[in-house]
This record gives C-alpha cells, structure tokens and sequence, in this order.
C-alpha cells in the first residue's frame, strides 16, 4: 500500500499536499483500489468556496460513483483537466498525476485534523 509520509489524509481516503496557502487534493492509492477502474471524474464545484467535509465533487468507477468531500475549507481554483480525457490516471498514478483539485485555503487551523501517514495506515489497517 502506497501511502507517501509527506502528505495528510482524510479519514475519507482524499489525501492533501500543502504548499503555503495552496492544498492538492487527491484520493489515495487505498481509495483508487477500492472503487475500482474509475471511468469519470465531476467537480463543478471550481471557482466555488467549499466547506470542510462538504462534497466537491464525485468519481464514478465501472460499478459505483462516489462522492468526494473536501479535506478543507477553501476555494476551487483548479480541476486537473487531463481526467476529463484520462480518469483512469486517478487508478494509475493516484499521488502525481491523478491530482484532483487544487485549493486556497481559507482556514488553517483545520490542517491539525489531516491524518498523517501513520495514522492513515492505521485507519485503512483496522
């Protein structure tokens, strides 16, 4: 299981890469596996501020769509555009560039709550 130590984690399986007041947001390498072939990725949510744990957005796999929930308050202010042609990318390269969304972040005493990698692997382990 792929869980790289310098970034956070949701307790939904997105992960997040902080740079300053600009979040990368992606789902894990746990998540891609569990869904499945992803054959669709929707955010309309860009240009829109999102709420920590609302949902920005949904991938649908071959058997199942789920929804994808905001690890923190902030604005949308990019969709990787290249899933709109290679979803599968999120299956393939889930840390680089299966990238989801790029985020300004608004409120940032909300990072204490990310997980980090240790307390993800416990999480995903049970």
């Amino acid at each position: 299981m792929n869980i790289p130590a310098e970034l956070k984690y949701t307790k939904d399986h997105e992960w997040i890469q902080i740079e300053g007041n600009i979040a990368t947001v992606g789902i894990t390498d746990f998540a891609q596996g569990e869904l499945g072939d992803i054959v669709y990725v929707d955010v309309d949510t860009l240009d829109d501020t999102v709420v920590e744990g609302e949902v920005f957005g949904s991938v649908e796999a071959v058997k199942t769509v789920s929804d994808l929930f905001m690890p923190l308050t902030g604005e949308v202010v990019e969709f990787n555009e290249t899933l709109e042609d290679e979803p599968e990318l999120v299956n393939t390269d889930p840390y680089g560039k299966g990238w989801m969304i790029k985020i300004e972040i608004k409120d940032s005493s909300e990072i204490e709550k990310l997980l980090n990698a240790e307390a993800y692997k416990k999480l995903i382990e049970g």
